[in-house]
């Protein structure tokens, strides 16, 4: 009973934190365009991904001295202390500084609440528990396009970030008042990286799952990065029609993620959907590329078709990472997560070397051709059986 009512707390915690991440997300590369030029860009997303892949690193460390709740709540501090910084400063130099810190924190809060969910969740139920965590965190995604297109109007946004950062501090005094129920005292494992990366290469389960999430995250990233800037500059969409078409595009993840981890729990069919959201992700991010039309209709359901995609994955990636590890495993739920920066620093390396000798568009082609290898690691991977399930590993 006091584990469901803390998980439904997390589920409020995911969903605030997502409205503080998905708030400035889409105009990140946009605002930062006020400090330097397009083609550069990138090099704020390699620089933050950089020191990303490094706190991430020590993190556990840092969890297993302070507990994951006393540095959950210092991480967040750092979040909203670096956001209000990048939003007062006019220095580029500066800017750089306060955004990679921003990007870290945001990062390490997600590793927290992993963490917290992990710590609560039985294996028999983790796919349900998963994607109802994952469905509260997108309904943060699916509600923040539409409200921020609302909001810029004439590139307010400072106004974005600064809203963030109120969904940061009402997190913070969440956090505060449901310590008792949240503090941990979990004996975690933590070894040297070398030791946990051999380990993972060693495990071919291990080894697919984080290949396949790698492969979901390269495509985050350079969706998230590129695909706004292509749409407003490219067509010409404004950005009222930009969030709607993005609240469009993300309610598949609202959709589509729970139904896809109560089949994965009841059939243990996470390699069918891997199989099916690769397909479906692969053709519609090709699309990004043979599609010319100037109609929002025609952009809302290419870019809907491919969330379908990435839903069907995010949530098998969910589900059957957590059924193969649990909480103690530290080191594995952070070398997982580190996969997100390790994604924008390649995916961000990728596309400056393609925007200097192609149009923007020749990005997702590019994208496709590498999501293709999605099924030959999905075939890899071996099924997690129900019997397996049922006890402890």
């Amino acid at each position: 009973m006091v584990a469901k009512k803390s998980l439904k707390i997390l589920n409020l915690l995911g969903f605030l934190f997502a409205l503080s991440v998905a708030f400035p997300a889409y105009i990140r590369s946009t605002f930062l365009e006020e400090f330097v030029a397009l083609r550069w860009i990138g090099l704020f997303f390699i620089g933050s991904a950089v020191l990303s892949l490094v706190a991430i690193n020590f993190f556990p460390y840092f969890i297993k001295k302070f507990t994951n709740y006393r540095l959950s709540l210092i991480v967040i501090i750092i979040d909203i202390v670096s956001i209000l910084l990048l939003i007062s400063t006019r220095s580029p130099y500066w800017a750089f500084v306060f955004f990679t810190f921003a990007v870290v924190a945001t990062y390490l809060i997600w590793i927290s609440l992993d963490v917290f969910v992990e710590k609560l969740t039985a294996n028999i139920t983790t796919g349900r528990t998963r994607t109802i965590y994952l469905t509260f965190t997108n309904l943060g995604w699916v509600l923040s396009p539409l409200a921020v297109g609302y909001l810029v109007g004439e590139k307010n946004y400072r106004l974005i970030y600064f809203i963030a950062v109120l969904f940061l501090l009402s997190i913070f005094i969440i956090l505060l008042a449901k310590r008792k129920s949240l503090e941990d005292h979990v004996v975690y494992k933590h070894h040297h990286t070398l030791r946990t990366l051999k380990n993972i290469w060693r495990n071919l389960n291990l080894r697919g799952i984080f290949a396949i999430a790698f492969l979901l995250e390269l495509f985050y990233a350079i969706a998230v990065i590129y695909m706004p800037i292509y749409l407003h500059q490219d067509l010409g969409f404004d950005w009222s029609v930009i969030g709607i078409i993005f609240t469009f595009m993300l309610l598949p993840f609202i959709i589509l993620e729970i139904p896809a981890g109560v089949l994965a729990d009841k059939y243990a069919g996470e390699k069918k959907i891997f199989c099916l959201g690769f397909i479906i992700l692969v053709t519609a991010v090709a699309l990004f590329f043979f599609v010319n039309s100037t109609n929002p209709i025609v952009w809302g359901l290419i870019l809907f078709i491919s969330r379908c995609g990435a839903a069907l994955i995010e949530a098998m990636r969910e589900s059957y990472f957590f059924k193969i590890v649990d909480v103690e495993d530290i080191d594995y739920i952070n070398f997982f997560r580190n996969i997100s920066p390790l994604s924008y620093l390649i995916g961000s390396a990728l596309a400056i070397l393609i925007l200097e000798f192609y149009p923007i568009q020749y990005l997702f082609i590019f994208l496709a051709v590498i999501l293709l290898s999605g099924f030959y690691f999905t075939w890899r991977i071996k099924a997690v059986s129900k019997k397996s399930l049922n006890v402890k590993k």
